[in-house]
C-alpha cells in the first residue's frame, strides 16, 4: 500500500498557484506508485470551519456555510479540471456535524483522562477577530491571520495537555530522520524546548516561604546577585502588600501586562523593572539578592523567576548596568582574568568556578551536578526538565467551529454532553454579527438546555474548538469517511496508516504537523490508532513567487490557474509546476517558462501524430531480437535510458525536473532519428516502442495528452492500469563511448573508442591525436595514466 496526501485546502473560493503545485507534486506521486504497482490512498477533502469563513460572510451578507459549500464545489471543480486522480468517494469536509461528531467524541475521552481540562488563564487576544490565539498563532506579537496586535486578557479557557507528551514528542523526532527535512525537525525542537536543570529555592528575608527558581545553570549560583520576576507571578502582590514600593510597581505591572509576550522576549527589548523593597536569600552564598520584576521574564516559562547572574548572562548583565546592580565573577576562562569591575558584557562560555565556594576550581560542567547534588541533600533543589512547549488552548470565541460538548449546571457544575447525544450541532438558523462576536451565546435555543445529570435548566459552551483540532487528526478519517458508526476501522487504520508520503508548506512546520503528532499519540493511547507518528515521509513544497514576491490578492500579484488552463491546458499548468524548480524550493512564475512548457507538448503531439500511421502498440521497452543498425541502436538506447533516469528521479526525491529534462532529450532524439526509422519493420517497432515509454513516463505529469495518444496508437486498456516500464541494462550499453584526455591534469582534448577497447589501444589514440600531439611537443613523457571508457591522463615534462 501506498497513502500519499497533499495538506487539504481551506475552502476560500478558488485554488490559487500554490495549491496547484502542491496538488500537482502529489497526483504525480500517487500515479507514479499505481505503476509501481502499489495499493495507491489518494483522499482529498476540506478544512471548512474558521474565521475567514465567518469575515467572508460578514463581508458579503450572507451565512458562512453558504459561503462554504458553494466555495468547496466550485474548487472542487477546479481541482477536477486539473485531472488529479483523488478518490472523492472519499471526500470529507470538517463543517459536516458527520465529521465533527468523532472530534467531540475524542474530545470527552480526552476529559475523562484528564487530558482536556478548563483553567483560567492569561490569554493572546486578537482584539479584530474577536478571539483568542494559541502561542503558535501569535507571530511577532501579531495576529497570524489579521495582522493585529495581540492583548493580553484572562479568560477561563479550554486546553489539551499536549505537555504531557512534550518528551515523546521530542524523543519521536528521531524515528522521522530519514523522511523529513531537517529544517522542520529543528523547528520541533526548539519549539518544544526542551531544558535539563534544577529548580532551586530562594528563602525569602522577612517573610515567610520562597522563590522557585527553574535554571539551566546552577554553576553560576554563586554569581546571582538579583532576583527577576515576571509581572505576572503570583508573588508579586504578596512581596509589595503595604509597603512603599507598592504604588510604583502595581503601576509597572499594569503596563506591562498590556505588552506582548513575543516582544518582551525579544533580545534588542530594553530591559526595565522595579524593585519590590523586599530580599531573598542566595542559598549557597547567602548573599541578600534584592527582589525585582522585569519586563523580560514571563511565566511561561521556568517558574517566572530568575536568578540574575548579570557577569553571565546578557539580559542580566544589561539590566545590572541600568540599575547599578552588583555583579559577580564565577567562571573564568582559560587564559583570561575577568572583573566584575571592568567587564563590558557578559561571558557565558566554559571556564573554572572561581569565588564558588567549596566549588571553586571545577570546571563548570562537572560543578552544576555537583552544587545540585549539594542543594538537594539540603531540601532546597532538585533536578528538573522543563519545557518550552505549553498546552494548547483550544477554545475560539467565534462562531464558525465545531461546538465543545460541555454543559454548564449550577448544582452539577461541568457536565460533557452524553455520548448518545453526539454531535452537538451548531445551529446555522443564525446571523452573523458584523463586528465579528458570536452569535452563540444569544443564541436562547442552542444554548438552553436542561442538565443531562440532575434535568434542571443548564446552558451548553458557546466557544468552538480551535480549527486545527480538526486538521489535527483528518488524515485518518479519510480511511473511513463514509462510516457512521466509528470514528475509524481499526482493519483500515491498521492496513493505511501512517501516511506514506505527506506534502504541504514550510510554515505548518509547528502548528499542524506538532498537533496531527500530539492527536496521534494521545488517539493511539485511547486505543483508536495503532501507530505514534501521523507521516513517514514530509515534502515540504516552496512558494510559487511572482517578481521574486509569494503570490498574493493583496499584492496583486496572482496568476489566475483558470486562465491558464483555458490558455494552456491543464497538462501545460501541471508541466510547469513541476518543471520550473525542484519541489523544496521556491518557484518562480514566468510567462517563458509556461509557454515553453506548451511547446515542449506541442512537440510531442506533433511527433506522435505524424508518425500515428507507423506507430502500433508493441508496449514500453518492447523486445528486439535483430541486429540494430545505429539509428535504431541510438534510439532504443536513448528510450532505456530515459526510463531508467525517470524512475531514478521520481524514487530520488521526486525530482521532477530533472526527470522531465529527460524526457525532453527522448524527444529530441526520436526527432532527429524519426524519419530513418519510419521507412523499416523494425524502425517502426523501435518508434513505437520509445514513444509508449515517453508516453507512459510522462503520463503521471500531463495525464490527459498521454492517454488520448495512447488510445490513438491504439492501445485497449487506459494507460492509468499501465505498469511502469522496465528497462533493459543491455540496450543501455554503446559500441563506442568519449574519453576524456589530458595533459598534466588539463583537459586538453576528447576520443571516442571502442566501447571494449584495452588500455594500450586507448592510450595509442590518445597519443596520435593532433591536439593532444601540439600540447606534448618537445616534452618526454614520463608515464599515461588510462582508465577505460573515462579518461587518459598523459604526464609530459
Amino acid at each position: 500500500k501506498y497513502y500519499v496526501l497533499e495538506m487539504f485546502p481551506y475552502p476560500s473560493g478558488r485554488i490559487h498557484m500554490g495549491h496547484v503545485r502542491n496538488y500537482s507534486i502529489g497526483d504525480v506521486v500517487a500515479r507514479y506508485k499505481r505503476m509501481r504497482g502499489l495499493n495507491v490512498f489518494h483522499p482529498m477533502g476540506w478544512d471548512a470551519f474558521g474565521l475567514p469563513a465567518e469575515n467572508a460572510a460578514i463581508k458579503n451578507k450572507t451565512h458562512p456555510a453558504k459561503w462554504t459549500y458553494e466555495n468547496i464545489a466550485n474548487m472542487r471543480t477546479q481541482l477536477q479540471s486539473l485531472g488529479y486522480s483523488y478518490d472523492w468517494e472519499r471526500e470529507i469536509a470538517t463543517c459536516h456535524p458527520e465529521y465533527y461528531r468523532w472530534e467531540q467524541e475524542f474530545f470527552l475521552k480526552f476529559l475523562e483522562k484528564g487530558l482536556a481540562y478548563r483553567k483560567k488563564a492569561p490569554v493572546n487576544w486578537c482584539p479584530s477577530c474577536h478571539t483568542v490565539l494559541a502561542n503558535e498563532q501569535v507571530e511577532e506579537g501579531l495576529c497570524w491571520r489579521c495582522d493585529s496586535e495581540v492583548q493580553q486578557k484572562e479568560l477561563s479557557q479550554w486546553f489539551l495537555r499536549i505537555t504531557d507528551y512534550a518528551e515523546e514528542l521530542l524523543a519521536d523526532l528521531d524515528t522521522l530522520t530519514t523522511g523529513w527535512p531537517e529544517r522542520v525537525l529543528a523547528m520541533q525542537r526548539n519549539w518544544i524546548g526542551k531544558s535539563v536543570g534544577a529548580e532551586i529555592n530562594f528563602a525569602l528575608k522577612d517573610l515567610e516561604g520562597s522563590v522557585a527558581v527553574f535554571t539551566t545553570r546552577p554553576d553560576t549560583l554563586y554569581g546571582a546577585t538579583f532576583m527577576s520576576l515576571a509581572p505576572e507571578h503570583p508573588l508579586v502582590a504578596t512581596l509589595i502588600r503595604g509597603t512603599d514600593q507598592e504604588h510604583e510597581v502595581t503601576a509597572f505591572v499594569e503596563r506591562i501586562a498590556k505588552m506582548d509576550r513575543i516582544v518582551r522576549t525579544a533580545d534588542d527589548l530594553e530591559k526595565e523593572g522595579v524593585f519590590t523593597g523586599r530580599y531573598c536569600i542566595n542559598p549557597v552564598s547567602g548573599r541578600e539578592m534584592p527582589i525585582y520584576v522585569a519586563n523580560f521574564v514571563l511565566m511561561g516559562y521556568g517558574t517566572g523567576a530568575v536568578m540574575a547572574v548579570p557577569a553571565h548572562d546578557q539580559r542580566d548583565f544589561e539590566f545590572a548596568a541600568k540599575y547599578q546592580l552588583p555583579m559577580q565573577v564565577v567562571i573564568q576562562p582559560e587564559g583570561l582574568d575577568l572583573d566584575s569591575i571592568t567587564l563590558t558584557k557578559a561571558y557565558p562560555e566554559p571556564g573554572v568556578l572561581v569565588h564558588s565556594g567549596p566549588f571553586t576550581g571545577q570546571d563548570n560542567e562537572s560543578a552544576k551536578g555537583a552544587i545540585i547534588d549539594f542543594l538537594s541533600s539540603q531540601g532546597k533543589a532538585k533536578p528538573t526538565i522543563n519545557y518550552r512547549l505549553r498546552d494548547w488552548n483550544i477554545s475560539r470565541q467565534r462562531y464558525w467551529g465545531a461546538p465543545i460538548p460541555i454543559i454548564y449546571c449550577d448544582a452539577c457544575g461541568i457536565v460533557p454532553v452524553p455520548h448518545a447525544d453526539l454531535p452537538v450541532k451548531l445551529p446555522l438558523d443564525v446571523q452573523v454579527n458584523p463586528d465579528g462576536r458570536s452569535p452563540l451565546p444569544a443564541c436562547e435555543g442552542f444554548v438552553h438546555v436542561p442538565c443531562p445529570t440532575c434535568g434542571q435548566p443548564a446552558r451548553r459552551e458557546t466557544d468552538t474548538l480551535d480549527t486545527f483540532v480538526e486538521s489535527s487528526w483528518y488524515f485518518a478519517r479519510y480511511t473511513a469517511a463514509r462510516n457512521d458508526t466509528a470514528a475509524f476501522s481499526k482493519q483500515d487504520i491498521a492496513y493505511w496508516l501512517p501516511v506514506d508520503q505527506y506534502i504541504g508548506g514550510i510554515e505548518h512546520a509547528i502548528l499542524h504537523l506538532l498537533y496531527s503528532r500530539f492527536f496521534t499519540k494521545a488517539l493511539r493511547d485511547e486505543g483508536y490508532l495503532n501507530h505514534s507518528e501521523p507521516f513517514q515521509n514530509l515534502l515540504t513544497q516552496g512558494m510559487v513567487l511572482l517578481d521574486g514576491s509569494k503570490m498574493s490578492k493583496s499584492k496583486g500579484n496572482v496568476v489566475d490557474p483558470d486562465k491558464m488552463i483555458a490558455k494552456y491546458g491543464a497538462d501545460t499548468v501541471r508541466l510547469f509546476c513541476l518543471f520550473a524548480a525542484p519541489p523544496e524550493k521556491d518557484l518562480e512564475w514566468s510567462d517563458q517558462g509556461i509557454e515553453g512548457s506548451y511547446r515542449f507538448l506541442s512537440r510531442l503531439w506533433r511527433l506522435a501524430d505524424e508518425m500515428m500511421t507507423v506507430l502500433t502498440p508493441v508496449g514500453p521497452c518492447a523486445a528486439i531480437n535483430s541486429t540494430l543498425t545505429d539509428a535504431e541502436a541510438e534510439l532504443r538506447r536513448k528510450e532505456h535510458d530515459t526510463v531508467r533516469r525517470v524512475g531514478r528521479d521520481m524514487e530520488n526525491k521526486f525530482q521532477f525536473n530533472t526527470a522531465i529534462a529527460a524526457m525532453m532529450e527522448l524527444v529530441n532524439t526520436l526527432y532527429a532519428t524519426k524519419d530513418t526509422l519510419r521507412t523499416t519493420a523494425q524502425g517502426q517497432r523501435i518508434l513505437s516502442s520509445a514513444i509508449s515509454s515517453l508516453l507512459v513516463t510522462l503520463s503521471p505529469i500531463a495525464p490527459h495528452i498521454c492517454e488520448e495518444l495512447w488510445q490513438r496508437m491504439g492501445y485497449a486498456r487506459s494507460m492509468t492500469t499501465e505498469p511502469w516500464p522496465v528497462f533493459d541494462p543491455e540496450a543501455l550499453k554503446t559500441s563506442e563511448v568519449t574519453v576524456v584526455v589530458q595533459v598534466n591534469g588539463k583537459l586538453r582534448g576528447q576520443i571516442t573508442v571502442a566501447a571494449d577497447a584495452p588500455g594500450h589501444e586507448i592510450e595509442k589514440i590518445a597519443l596520435a591525436d593532433p591536439n593532444i600531439c601540439r600540447h606534448i611537443e618537445g616534452k618526454t613523457i614520463a608515464k599515461t595514466i588510462v582508465i577505460p571508457g573515462k579518461l587518459v591522463n598523459v604526464v609530459a615534462r
